[in-house]
């Protein structure tokens, strides 16, 4: 009964707001994520021209959320709040102060009334995840950063107690099979940090293309960031057909900074994955002599896994990758370094001298332990550097390496495997949340790698496995959503594929799992569109259920 008395309020709000926030009471407002409380008041705050923003110290980090509500004001209104430090409200103010009543490093309380804001917060994201609910409060004009004359900004007067169900909660990327402009890797951070998400991780490197300059080694980008060409319709539907268009490009490190600085100012990490020991050819065809057999080799212009990889025998292999890595860490102050791990064919290996002579040097059984030994040395380089080691699932076999965190992408048993461990996970299965799968049947869909994963499917996966003790769930971080290209060429069929199925994520990673109703998440979506129209966003707008439930059920 309780979700039914939820839903028809949302209903008849989105039936009755036309400009994207809810002014009356009892009408409760379209917000994605859905926070943990909401409760609605009398009347509506107006924001004017003697509007101000007090926040308790003028530092960097606190001043981000004021500086970003105060560019939100500005956007329709033209007018410029006062941003200044202080520890008392005034009348028609936005004040932000830290309480230990906040518990949650993340979580907030956000208090309207028609006579001033109050947002309370343990942290300074606290403080950004508080305006981010306003701004999905304010009317959709503060998306478009174009001064309407007259426009009155209004939000509703409300109480909103809010928190993260997770502290991870991340939006993937590949820019290696095609790559996409700053300006869209900006955007598409943006809709991450309107949705609460926390974490940008950023696939630079593959076999179809190396994407981030490394000065110490030029080839990367000369040679690896460039194939001759792309493989046309489906890889896996031969006969192969190419466009004989040469395609590359890659970010330069001050494109990089750009991006992490412009990530940070929204409270969102970047995590770059330079992938070792397999899905390499981006590198071996710059600097062949890593590899077993030494080439030659050419960027890959077809979609799939090369069994040519890094060569674990060489100690030259190594000195390249920790060279590589000690570049990156410079760019990416994160915890996080991700590694790849996964798909990494052994059939080099088996054949080559020096890698049979590093298993027997090292008593290892296997290829597998090789792979294990090759990512637990990477990882112990890592650690010197102050840094933490992410792999895909793949890095389970042969053994763990010691701190390593785990993305479960292979459904999720190597995510259940590694929590029983003791490590750390991020719970990823191509099942529920790869949004380069259909998100519905495939007639007049543009041509994806294939599977059936409409929005209702992604809203539905719950990241924490019932098999786990309670213990062994808290090594549950989160959960993300990954975005591979090969069939996604341009920023707009990117935008397309991602978006609304990642909000539905962002709501998984943040709202209790109680609180989660699909229903009621379509309908605020609905009045949340217009937002995305305003901000330029290509959301996929079609048919949104899971059909062939619906069909079975038939």
């Amino acid at each position: 009964m309780k979700m039914i008395l939820y839903f028809i309020p949302v209903i008849m709000m989105f039936l009755s707001c036309s400009n994207g926030n809810s002014s009356s009471e009892g009408k409760i407002p379209a917000l994605i994520p859905a926070p943990v409380s909401i409760s609605m008041l009398t009347g509506d705050f107006v924001f004017t021209k003697n509007s101000n923003i007090i926040i308790p110290s003028l530092d960097a980090e606190t001043r981000l959320a004021a500086d970003f509500l105060a560019q939100l004001i500005n956007n329709p209104t033209g007018l410029t709040p006062d941003v200044s430090a202080g520890t008392k409200a005034r009348k028609r103010s936005v004040f932000m102060s830290f309480d230990t009543a906040v518990k949650n490093d993340e979580g907030y309380i956000l208090t309207i009334t028609p006579k001033r804001i109050a947002i309370q917060a343990k942290t300074a994201v606290g403080f950004f995840y508080a305006v981010q609910t306003i701004r999905q409060l304010l009317p959709v004009e503060v998306e478009n950063k174009k001064v309407i004359e007259g426009m009155a900004l209004s939000v509703p007067a409300c109480i909103v107690r809010d928190e993260p169900r997770f502290i991870y909660r991340g939006m993937h990327l590949d820019v290696s099979r095609h790559m996409f402009p700053v300006a869209t890797i900006k955007d598409y951070i943006d809709m991450l940090a309107l949705h609460k998400m926390n974490t940008f991780h950023w696939h630079l490197t593959d076999d179809q293309g190396w994407r981030i300059e490394i000065k110490k080694y030029p080839k990367l980008t000369e040679v690896g960031a460039f194939r001759k060409e792309t493989i046309v319709g489906h890889a896996g539907k031969p006969p192969f057909k190419y466009d004989g268009t040469p395609y590359g490009g890659f970010y330069t490190q001050d494109e990089v900074k750009d991006v992490v600085a412009y990530a940070k100012s929204r409270f969102i990490t970047v995590i770059p994955e330079i992938e070792m020991p397999g899905h390499a050819m981006g590198a071996l065809a710059a600097y062949p002599e890593l590899s077993c057999t030494g080439g030659p080799f050419e960027v890959n212009p077809k979609w799939g896994v090369m069994p040519d990889v890094f060569c674990a025998g060489k100690e030259g292999t190594f000195a390249f990758l920790q060279d590589v890595l000690t570049e990156v860490i410079d760019l990416f102050p994160g915890t996080y370094i991700h590694i790849g791990g996964d798909e990494c064919p052994k059939t080099r290996w088996e054949k080559c001298p020096l890698c049979q002579k590093r298993i027997k040097d090292n008593g290892l059984n296997d290829e597998n332990e090789l792979q294990s030994w090759f990512v637990q040395r990477m990882e112990k380089f890592l650690i010197s550097k102050g840094r933490k080691l992410i792999g895909w699932d793949e890095i389970l076999e042969g053994g763990l390496a010691p701190e390593a965190t785990v993305m479960s992408w292979r459904g999720t048993k190597g995510g259940i495997a590694a929590a029983k461990q003791k490590h750390d996970v991020i719970m990823t299965p191509s099942s529920s949340v790869y949004l380069d799968y259909y998100q519905c049947e495939p007639a007049g869909e543009p041509l994806a790698i294939g599977g059936y994963l409409p929005l209702e499917k992604v809203y539905a996966y719950n990241p924490m496995p019932e098999e786990l003790t309670p213990e062994e769930q808290k090594h549950i971080l989160g959960v993300q959503g990954n975005v591979w290209t090969e069939y996604i060429p341009t920023s707009e069929h990117m935008e397309y594929m991602a978006f609304p199925r990642a909000f539905a994520i962002a709501e998984t990673g943040w709202t209790p799992d109680r609180l989660k109703d699909f229903e009621d998440f379509l309908a605020r979506l609905e009045v949340l569109k217009k937002r995305y129209d305003a901000a330029g966003i290509n959301y996929f707008r079609g048919e949104y259920r899971n059909m062939r439930v619906a069909a079975e059920k038939k």
